[in-house]
C-alpha cells in the first residue's frame, strides 16, 4: 500500500499497466468493427436503393423505351398516365378497392385475435399465434399457389372475392403483430380500474383499450395495405380476367412492350409511399410498433 503512493500521489501499479496498454487496442477493434459494419450497411443501402433511383430517373425520359441513362428528360409519360391510360387508372382503382377491403377485414380479424392471445401464455395460444403469423415466413408464391389449389378443390372458382380472401391471409399477420405489441405494452391496471368502476367489457374496450392500441393497429394496417396494393404473387394466382390489379397490369406491360408508363406508375407509387410513410410515422410511429 505504501508503494502505491509517492508523496501522497498515487502511482499506477504494475497490474494496471497491461490494461492501459490494452485500451488503444480495444479502441482500434471497436473502430474497425464500426467501419466494417458501416461499409456493409452502406453497400446494402446502395444495392436496395439503386434500382429504385434508376426507375425514378428513367420515368422522366423523353424517349419511347425504357433506357438508362435517358437520352433526355421530360414529364410526358406522367402526363400520359392521365390522358392516355384508362386501363391503368382502372387497374389502380381496383387495386385500391382490393387493398382497402382486405385491410378492413384484416383489422377486424387481427384485433379480435390479438385480444384473445396477447396476454395468454398457454401452449395452445402460442401455437395459434405462430399459425396466424406463418404467412410472414412463407414465400408469397407458395401462399398464392396453395390458395389457388384450395379454391379449386372447393369448386369456388376465381373472382374478386377469392382475391380479397387471399389478400386477407397476407395482410392480417402484419396487423396482428403490431396490435399484439401494443397490447403487450398496455397497463393492465387501466382495465382493472375501468371494470372496478362498473364498465362493461365492450365499454372498456371502446374507451380504454382501443384508443391506446389504435396507433399499433394503424401501423399494421398501413403496412398491410401497402403490401396488399403492391402484391404480385398472390394476385397472379387468384385474380380472374375481370380482376386485373395494377401490379399485374404493370407486369404485363413490361413483359410485352417495355412501356415507359410502367416506370411513371412506379415513380408515382414510390412518391406516394414515401409521403404515406412520413405521415404514418408522425401519426402512429410505425418504427416504434415494429420493434
Amino acid at each position: 500500500m505504501a508503494e502505491a503512493f509517492v508523496s501522497g500521489t498515487p502511482v499506477p501499479s504494475a497490474a494496471s499497466a497491461p490494461t492501459a496498454r490494452a485500451n488503444p487496442r480495444g479502441r482500434a477493434e471497436r473502430l474497425s468493427f464500426k467501419l466494417v459494419f458501416g461499409l456493409l450497411g452502406l453497400m446494402a443501402a446502395v444495392l436496395l436503393l439503386a434500382p429504385t433511383v434508376i426507375v425514378v430517373i428513367t420515368s422522366f425520359t423523353s424517349g419511347y423505351s425504357l433506357k438508362f441513362p435517358p437520352p433526355g428528360y421530360s414529364t410526358r409519360w406522367y402526363e400520359a398516365l392521365w390522358d392516355q391510360s384508362p386501363e391503368l387508372i382502372e387497374a389502380f382503382v381496383l387495386s385500391l378497392e382490393l387493398a382497402a377491403t382486405a385491410t378492413a377485414i384484416s383489422i377486424v380479424l387481427a384485433v379480435a385475435a390479438s385480444l384473445a392471445l396477447a396476454r395468454r401464455r398457454e401452449t395452445w395460444a402460442r401455437a395459434a399465434e405462430a399459425l396466424f403469423l406463418s404467412p410472414l415466413m412463407l414465400p408469397a408464391l407458395a401462399i398464392g399457389l396453395s390458395l389457388l389449389m384450395l379454391f379449386n378443390l372447393a369448386g369456388t372458382g376465381l373472382s374478386f372475392t377469392t382475391l380479397v380472401l387471399g389478400h386477407v391471409a397476407i395482410t392480417a399477420p402484419y396487423i396482428l403483430r403490431t396490435t399484439t405489441a401494443s397490447l403487450a405494452q398496455l397497463d393492465g391496471a387501466l382495465l382493472e380500474s375501468a371494470h372496478s368502476l362498473g364498465a362493461s367489457g365492450v365499454f372498456a374496450f371502446r374507451t380504454v383499450t382501443l384508443p391506446l392500441i389504435a396507433p399499433g393497429v394503424a401501423a399494421g394496417a398501413f403496412i398491410g395495405f401497402m403490401y396488399s396494393f403492391d402484391n404480385v404473387a398472390v394476385s397472379l394466382f387468384l385474380s380472374d380476367a375481370r380482376s386485373e390489379v395494377l401490379p399485374i397490369r404493370m407486369w404485363h406491360i413490361i413483359e410485352s412492350s417495355l412501356d415507359v408508363r410502367a416506370a411513371a406508375v412506379s415513380g408515382v407509387l414510390i412518391a406516394a409511399t414515401i409521403v404515406l410513410m412520413v405521415v404514418m410515422e408522425r401519426v402512429a410511429g410505425i418504427s416504434r410498433h415494429m420493434r
